[in-house]
């Protein structure tokens, strides 16, 4: 059971992004969640709230009209009150003048489990491959 309620809090993460459901994304994370998207932007790792990600996220996304995160070929391992989950990721992001830029690559999500389910405690993305513009 653990193995699936890890990868729906990950996969949750994608799909509240994608729909823009802002609340609901922030209960995904920890109270301190580490993001690592230096494979894209190169900087270094930074350690957020989830107010602060999601914020974050609604500017970076805000400049698309739709964005599509798909992930799968998912692999967990659960120790105790932790977990790792590895997934694969192709996310699609669309502007209104119709541009497309679309990414692929692999995701590794820390977990730990609380009192309220599994939360995400680090994001790592590891870009893979890039089509269109950014």
């Amino acid at each position: 059971m653990d193995r699936l309620d890890v990868i729906d809090t990950c996969n949750r993460m994608a799909w509240y992004a994608d729909q823009r459901e802002w609340d609901a994304l922030a209960g995904v994370f920890a109270d301190r969640t580490t993001l690592d998207y230096t494979s894209l932007n190169g900087g270094e790792p930074v350690t957020l709230t989830p107010a602060q990600i999601v914020e974050g996220w609604r500017t970076g996304l805000g400049v698309y009209t739709a964005t599509q995160h798909l992930l799968g070929n998912h692999l967990v391992a659960v120790d105790g009150d932790g977990a790792v989950c590895t997934a694969t990721f192709q996310a699609t992001h669309r502007k209104a003048n119709g541009s497309l830029w679309t990414l692929g690559g692999t995701y590794r999500f820390d977990l730990t489990r609380t009192g309220g389910g599994w939360r995400i405690t680090g994001v790592g993305m590891t870009a893979v491959w890039s089509d269109g513009e950014r």
